[in-house]
């Protein structure tokens, strides 16, 4: 399930507090965000169980991607042990983005 972050504060905690953190930046105009974040989810909830899935509309929540260096959409964030680990933005491959992260989910989780 993909939950959603309101505050800069919120994500900080988050960020700290769980073993990996993925951060799904999208406005509700871009439909090139609607088609791939069913695509990374159903990939995330199959894949990385333990790895917390968050949006953040980038319209409501501005402080939020500017904290981050985030100025277009869609991108998305990898945090893992409390650090950015990967960062991609407008043409995501979702295979490419998966197979990134499953090394060192492994690695995490084993």
């Amino acid at each position: 399930m993909i939950e959603k972050i309101f505050t800069k504060e919120e994500l900080e905690e988050t960020i700290k507090s769980e073993i990996g953190v993925l951060l799904y930046f999208s406005t509700p105009t871009c439909n090139v965000c609607k088609a791939l974040k069913p695509k990374i989810k159903e990939e995330f909830d199959k894949n990385f169980p333990l790895i917390k899935q968050y949006f953040i509309d980038s319209t409501k929540q501005p402080e939020i991607p500017a904290s981050l260096n985030i100025f277009s959409v869609p991108t998305i964030v990898l945090f893992l042990d409390g650090r950015e680990f990967l960062r991609e933005s407008r043409n995501v491959s979702v295979s490419q983005f998966v197979n990134k992260t499953k090394r060192v989910y492994e690695l995490l989780t084993s």
